[in-house]
């Protein structure tokens, strides 16, 4: 999968969402609670786990991402860019000022080891 090169490396902090629903409006964020702040290490390590994810074809589920991801620059204001990932479908939609249009929606193999040791990580980062 790719991210967009230049926000990952500004990153210096993620927030994990749990992912309750799909956004009211286009430009809003996916609704859902953040369980998780990575940052350092950890932020840098989750980055390079989703670049790694291997792309696959997709598969219609109707997207109903459960897991998702905000990552912020120093400046900790607007998000750098915004991953939702659905198992299923396996579909991942990224948005935000730092993501250019072929990036958008994307498509990764869930059943790869990157994407299992991703969605373990989700769930580890859950309450």
């Amino acid at each position: 999968m790719q991210l967009p090169a230049d926000a990952v490396t500004a990153t210096v902090l993620i927030e994990v969402v749990r992912i309750s629903a799909l956004p009211p409006g286009r430009d809003d964020p996916y609704p859902g609670p953040v369980v998780a702040h990575w940052s350092g290490s950890e932020a840098a390590d989750a980055l390079a786990l989703i670049g790694s994810l291997p792309g696959s074809e997709q598969h219609r589920c109707g997207f109903s991402p459960g897991w998702g991801i905000r990552a912020y620059d120093d400046s900790l204001g607007l998000a750098l860019f915004e991953a939702a990932f659905c198992f299923t479908c396996h579909e991942v939609r990224t948005r935000g000022t730092a993501v250019p249009s072929a990036l958008a929606t994307q498509f990764f193999d869930p059943d790869a080891l990157p994407a299992r040791s991703l969605l373990a990580l989700f769930r580890t980062a859950a309450p």
